[in-house]
């Protein structure tokens, strides 16, 4: 358990973690590539060190030294069948991507994780690798985890995705490594584009033509040296810590920028946030930027369609940046915050409630600040926060907390630990 209070000032300068995203697929590139892949900036979290874990289970050689990875890649066709079950803790991504890998093996595999990962959708993988010859099954026939998948032969395919996922993409992506003949994947709206970026520094034939992403399988991939940046969805709480706390003004150093994932800094300015992006620089293909940060007078928006999958994870802590903005904010399209770790729109909902805030959930989002003739937004008080094991919902409540009268209990607070183990250790260094 974790008890906030209201604090002062937020001033100083701060490095977040590396990039979950990118920590996952540069481990799993790495282990099918020729030769050692290194990682500097890698995200030492409990999803990313499942992804690691999966991988030394099918023989691959990860080495931990001080502050680099080592990944002694076994090649495409390396992978040696694991003895037990694949335990994928609570990580979406690692199940979702690592699906499409072990499709076109030559053996057998069972994916599983914690209560919460197995009851999360995966027919939105099964399908379209099935539809490329995969033998995967849910054995408990929910369309859920755990997965029994038997690597077979796979073809190439053309899959319309009815969902902007990059999980999704990246699954067809990776089983096209292995399938006979092209494959291609069209979303509705472009999702975070990592595995594209990075599948091509390590040769990888891919392009991207629209909202469409072709691979032509490789003869092989290449080993290479990854500098992970900073997460901007553990920038995020920091940022929006700063644009609602009064007289606060900070630096985050070294944030990944990625337009397919940096939708909430568009957000934050289309509501009057003060932020500026110095020091822009590509890094290992992405772009990277320090954010100056500082309390802003805010105002409301709405925030729908194809910019959501841009900011899918930071819609918690937005949702609370909402609360403290003059006028109606609307967030709608974001129908996958009902099957993250949590079900992410009731728990904010019922959370920011509990703290006084005027916030009403829908189907698809939230509607906040919502009552007429009010001038300013209600004050948010103390309250026993249920984050449902959620490690965003711990972060945002912490947030929250700090900027309400009275005191604010976050009974599961370790979950941070998933993303972001060092993150209240890191807050309290902040506040004067």
């Amino acid at each position: 358990m974790k008890t906030i209070t209201r604090h002062h000032r937020l001033r100083g300068t701060l490095t977040v973690p590396g990039d979950k995203s990118i920590s996952h697929r540069a481990v799993m590139f790495g282990a099918l590539a020729e030769g050692v892949t290194t990682i500097h900036g890698f995200l030492n979290g409990a999803d990313c060190l499942s992804t690691i874990d999966c991988f030394r289970k099918m023989g691959v050689a990860i080495e931990e030294k001080e502050d680099e990875i080592f990944v002694h890649g076994k090649g495409l066709y390396g992978l040696q069948a694991p003895d037990a079950p694949l335990y994928v803790g609570n990580s979406g991504t690692t199940t979702r991507l690592i699906s499409g890998i072990l499709a076109g093996q030559t053996f057998s595999a069972v994916l599983s994780g914690d209560a919460s990962l197995n009851s999360r959708p995966m027919n939105r993988v099964i399908d379209p690798l099935t539809r490329m010859g995969a033998e995967i099954a849910s054995q408990n026939h929910d369309g859920c985890a755990p997965l029994t998948i038997q690597g077979t032969p796979l073809h190439g395919i053309h899959y319309d995705s009815p969902v902007a996922s990059a999980q999704v993409k990246s699954c067809v992506l990776l089983a096209g490594l292995y399938a006979e003949g092209e494959t291609s994947v069209t979303e509705p709206a472009l999702s975070r584009d990592h595995t594209e970026r990075m599948l091509r520094s390590f040769g990888a034939n891919i392009r991207q033509e629209g909202l469409t992403c072709t691979i032509a399988p490789p003869a092989t991939l290449r080993s290479q040296h990854i500098e992970v940046p900073g997460d901007i969805s553990s920038a995020a709480f920091f940022l929006v810590a700063a644009l609602i706390s009064p007289d606060a003004k900070i630096i985050i150093k070294n944030v990944g920028i990625n337009p397919t994932r940096a939708g909430i800094l568009d957000v934050c300015q289309a509501m009057g946030a003060n932020i500026r992006c110095e020091n822009l620089r590509e890094e290992g293909g992405e772009p990277v930027a320090d954010l100056y940060v500082q309390s802003s007078p805010l105002h409301g928006t709405v925030i729908e369609g194809k910019i959501i999958p841009t900011l899918i994870d930071e819609l918690p802590v937005i949702a609370l940046l909402a609360c403290f903005a003059r006028g109606e904010t609307i967030i709608r399209d974001a129908h996958d915050l009902r099957v993250k770790e949590s079900d992410r729109i009731a728990i904010v909902s019922q959370n920011l409630q509990a703290m006084g805030a005027d916030i009403l959930p829908t189907d698809d989002g939230f509607i906040i600040n919502s009552q007429e003739g009010r001038q300013t937004p209600p004050v948010l008080h103390g309250a026993t926060i249920d984050c449902a094991m959620d490690h965003r919902i711990a972060m945002t409540f912490a947030i929250a907390g700090l900027n309400a009268d009275g005191e604010t209990c976050i009974t599961d607070s370790e979950c941070v630990d998933v993303s972001y183990p060092a993150f209240f250790e890191q807050l309290d260094d902040l506040w004067q």
